[in-house]
């Protein structure tokens, strides 16, 4: 930590010179990406500060600001419900983020230390926010706890030795750096970065085909045995040989590709059917939705986005809202199955407003295609070879990629971009 600093320990009372200093940081801070993506993370950081200022540094305990922030109740379990901790664990990480960006570190610094959930202000010595800092004094040894009463704030050297180990291991947890530095870095860690650096479970939602038993082809004359099965206990005939529960090779394939990828970085995982899905489920951590018009909450969640699934009788395609007249990426249903020379997928990593957490699709026209999205997500060469020319920071923003592969005799082949939104 910069000598020319001074650290505020939490106290009842604040200038207001230093409120203001204080407000007007954070205010800046939120108004960073890192922060306007999510609801959770600048709505902690903001209530912590707030409360603080006002006083009540006393009253920051994980119980509390669940009850008070995120509408928990009083006495609710917060190790079954730990949403106070991995959002401030977030927090801390884009504070950390922040600040390692040029142009920052003369700042006066609002920090959330681990273990802590009192916010702690580092502010530049001589003379009002944005001037230049007052001259670096003499470092007194660490073995002492020299102290230099600064005002209403107090030089400590060993504090300065803290800030900067827990500034540069809260940079470390993503993963060896700030995002901004990642541009070294293979672009597939890039693209996975913010679902890897999660402190939740990852859930697995895969696609699964309509209960068979209730379809029945439009020219035939009704079958009531059909009508019978649908209306009738839930039996393993069910299961098994009508498909209820069944789940498409592809989607199993794509599901075991996406599986070794988090396994092999050390990051659990559940898979779990889409029609035993919740939206409570979503909200739980960063979820990967395989399948598209065999996963409701593929349709439902890329829905707003500008690129997204629609269907018209036997015409499957993915939709530009940006030009709502195109269908030319499209599968005939109608199409015999070997003679199906083209899919196309959609692949989407997005800070979802619906649940506040990252949301990444894998979900084709048809099986083919959610396979070559499935390759394109794990393999490192497609990725860096797709995402070359991709915009500055692209891996700190959403982003949408709809990929192509040519089918020959039911295989899908190599993968490929055909068009790129990122926001």
């Amino acid at each position: 930590m910069d000598e020319s600093r001074a650290i505020a320990t939490p106290r009842p009372n604040y200038t207001p010179a230093e409120c203001k200093a204080v407000s007007q940081q954070l205010e800046r801070i939120l108004a960073h990406s890192l922060f306007t993506h999510s609801k959770r993370y600048p709505s902690l950081l903001r209530h912590v500060v707030e409360r603080t200022l006002a006083g009540h540094s006393h009253e920051m305990k994980e119980r509390t600001i669940g009850s008070e922030l995120f509408g928990r109740e009083p006495d609710y379990d917060t190790n079954a419900d730990p949403v106070v901790r991995t959002t401030a664990g977030e927090v801390r990480k884009r504070i950390a983020q922040y600040y390692s960006e040029p142009g920052h570190d003369g700042e006066l610094r609002i920090d959330l230390l681990p273990g802590s959930y009192v916010p702690e202000f580092v502010f530049p010595l001589g003379g009002e926010e944005g001037a230049d800092p007052a001259p670096r004094p003499s470092a007194p040894p660490l073995e002492t706890e020299a102290k230099t009463q600064v005002g209403a704030v107090r030089v400590q050297p060993r504090r300065r030795v803290y800030y900067a180990l827990a500034a540069t291991l809260a940079v470390a947890a993503l993963g060896g750096g700030a995002w901004q530095l990642l541009h070294s870095r293979p672009a597939l860690e890039q693209f996975w970065q913010p679902v890897l650096d999660s402190s939740s479970v990852v859930r697995l939602c895969v696609g699964q085909r309509h209960f068979l038993g209730a379809m029945q082809e439009p020219d035939q004359p009704y079958n009531p045995d059909v009508n019978r099965l649908v209306e009738s206990p839930l039996t393993l005939y069910k299961i098994y040989y009508l498909g209820s529960q069944n789940v498409a090779l592809p989607d199993v394939v794509t599901v075991s590709r996406l599986a070794g990828l988090l396994q092999a970085h050390g990051r659990p995982y559940h898979v779990q059917a889409e029609s035993h899905t919740t939206l409570e489920n979503l909200r739980d951590g960063p979820v990967v939705l395989v399948g598209a018009f065999n996963n409701d909450w593929t349709l439902r969640l890329t829905g707003p986005m500008r690129f997204g699934f629609q269907r018209d009788k036997d015409l499957f395609w993915i939709s530009d809202r940006q030009h709502p007249e195109r269908r030319d990426r499209s599968v005939d249903y109608s199409t015999p199955y070997m003679k199906l020379t083209h899919d196309y997928a959609l692949i989407s990593r997005v800070l979802a407003p619906t649940t506040d957490r990252m949301v990444v699709v894998a979900a084709g026209l048809t099986g083919n295609g959610t396979m070559a999205a499935g390759e394109f997500l794990t393999n490192p060469e497609y990725m860096e070879s797709a995402l070359k020319n991709a915009p500055k920071n692209w891996g700190q923003k959403n982003l949408q990629l709809v990929i192509g592969t040519e089918v020959i005799n039911g295989n899908s082949g190599p993968p490929r971009v055909v068009d790129q939104y990122f926001w």
